[in-house]
């Protein structure tokens, strides 16, 4: 599963739900749906919200991103030192899965 850092950051501000997609552009033409979730086509849906500046938003992906990593070395790192204490890999599944 490809996950979506860009709307995962976008939900990071403001509180859920408050963005959505516009339609149509500036001079009434539809916008494809493939190419409507971009930074430019967000529009607020919920009042009192704004929208973060693109370098807001790049910033919080970055963050998640980096997050994610830190995860996966620290599974890697904690299998391991698991494997350094003696144990093999059917018993380190059986730990940790």
């Amino acid at each position: 599963m490809n996950r979506d850092y860009f709307q995962e950051a976008l939900q990071t501000f403001n509180g859920s739900n408050w963005y959505g997609w516009k339609k149509f552009d500036s001079d009434g033409n539809k916008i494809p749906n493939d190419q409507r979730m971009t930074y430019a086509n967000i529009k607020v849906i919920k009042d009192g919200a704004t929208i973060p500046s693109e370098a807001d938003v790049n910033a919080k992906i970055q963050e998640i991103k980096d997050a994610e990593q830190t995860a996966i070395d620290k599974k890697a790192s904690g299998k391991q030192k698991l494997k350094d204490l003696g144990l093999d890999d059917a018993e380190i599944k059986a730990l940790i899965g």
